[in-house]
């Protein structure tokens, strides 16, 4: 069970970030997320009241909170990474935040069985080449590598942050709710400030018209995020932190094969070889 939820998670990521990817062309990146953001609220909102699920407020909310602040700090550096450095390096760094909940497995005494470790080890590697890592051409500035360490480890400590904010069912829909909020506040927040700068906040051909005609991909974009977050919760709490978090990083292996199926990008040697390692990396972690 935690393979096949970790695995759905991978799914749901790979699938956010192709679309948030596409929207971002049109859109301004602030913008999307936040947007998408208050899409996923009104949902969960609805979600935790059919479902009671005030009534799971406890001190867990605070990790839920953490999350909330954390997650568009790590998406917005993210985002800059990727506007000022080659997609080659930025893609395949943004998935070292994976050490994050594996170190807390470990220093809490998971033990993976050799099978499992090579699984890491592999699965890993074929998400960093997955990512079409940039071998050659211009040095990439520091500021970038900077920031892109800094979403890594910020999606990473998202992954634990989560994982901790409730035990049930019920509970996490509430948690997912208010992580959510907070995601709105702080995405809303710097979106005042960056407008306040002079950045646009709508697409400067169409404007309003262009986000009204882009919600039901905002809705998808930010329910996804949304489902992946809670999917892999539930992975962590019933099996292995290690096996859940290194499965669930494997996202950039659906954004690659995405991007093939819908744009027609060839996936490049590399590539192909990384998205191979991975499927190999998976069957090893699922059944060491």
């Amino acid at each position: 069970m935690t393979a096949l939820l970790a695995l759905a998670t991978s799914v749901l990521w790979g699938c956010a970030d192709f679309g948030g990817g596409l929207l971002t062309r049109r859109i301004p990146a602030l913008t999307v997320v936040v947007v998408s953001q208050t899409l996923a609220v009104l949902v969960l909102g609805a979600v935790v009241i059919a479902t009671g699920g005030w009534h799971e407020a406890g001190t867990g909310l605070w990790f839920a909170v953490a999350a909330g602040v954390v997650g568009p700090v790590a998406m917005l550096a993210f985002y800059r990474a990727l506007a000022l450095g080659p997609m080659g390096v930025v893609s395949p760094l943004g998935t070292m935040g994976v050490a994050v909940p594996v170190g807390i497995g470990l220093v809490l005494g998971e033990r993976p069985g050799l099978l499992q470790f090579a699984g890491i080890g592999v699965a890993v590697l074929g998400v960093l080449l997955a990512g079409g890592p940039q071998l050659r051409g211009a040095p990439v500035q520091r500021q970038v590598i900077v920031m892109t360490l800094v979403a890594a480890f910020g999606f990473g400590a998202v992954m634990a942050l989560i994982s901790e904010a409730s035990t049930t069912l019920t509970g996490l829909f509430l948690a997912l709710f208010v992580q959510r909020v907070t995601n709105v506040l702080a995405g809303g927040g710097a979106l005042w400030l960056a407008v306040r700068r002079g950045a646009p906040a709508l697409p400067e051909d169409g404007g309003l018209r262009v986000i009204r005609g882009s919600l039901p991909a905002l809705a998808f974009v930010g329910i996804a995020d949304v489902a992946a977050n809670g999917t892999y919760a539930l992975a962590a709490q019933n099996g292995p932190v290690t096996m859940a978090a290194v499965l669930a990083s494997l996202y950039p292996v659906v954004t690659a094969l995405a991007a093939r199926g819908v744009l027609g990008e060839r996936l490049r040697p590399v590539q192909a070889a990384g998205a191979g390692l991975a499927l190999v990396g998976t069957l090893l972690l699922a059944t060491g």
